[in-house]
């Protein structure tokens, strides 16, 4: 097991993540977007009716897949970023499904968000909300990976 990069000793694995966070959360939000009008479509749009509860379930399948298989969502991927544990492991699946779960349910939500993000600027690792509640962390990517 490869321990995370300590931050005050290798900075440049933390270096401008809250910018990379945003732009891959930019990303997500479009990838998400265009998930739910398909299956909006093949509901014939009676989806529409529980459309929040339909966007819920469609943001947190797909973080969850992407989590669980890349340890990254395509946004996370193009901004160069990876989750981690705080010991370095790559998430288990039902850590990933937590921290989509938790991610997409604070999304509804102003004062997590609030906080997650005065958390990713105060918090040593960069971490989110959910990172903390998780023992998670997003790290740029090692060159091995």
């Amino acid at each position: 097991m490869t321990a995370l990069p300590d931050p005050h000793y290798q900075p440049e694995f933390y270096h401008a993540l809250v910018v990379k966070r945003a732009l891959s959360w930019v990303v997500d939000l479009v990838i998400t977007l265009a998930l739910v009008l398909v299956v909006l479509a093949l509901t014939v749009f009676l989806g529409v009716f529980i459309l929040p509860i339909l966007w819920f379930a469609v943001s947190v399948a797909y973080r969850w897949v992407m989590l669980s298989r890349y340890a990254a969502t395509a946004g996370m991927m193009l901004a160069g970023i990876t989750l981690r544990h705080l010991d370095g492991r790559a998430p288990e699946p039902a850590t990933c499904l937590f921290h989509a779960a938790i991610f997409s349910a604070s999304m509804g939500f102003v004062l997590p968000q609030i906080a997650s993000v005065a958390l990713m600027l105060v918090t040593p690792y960069r971490q989110g909300l959910n990172d903390v509640i998780l023992g998670t962390t997003m790290i740029n990517r090692w060159l091995e990976d």
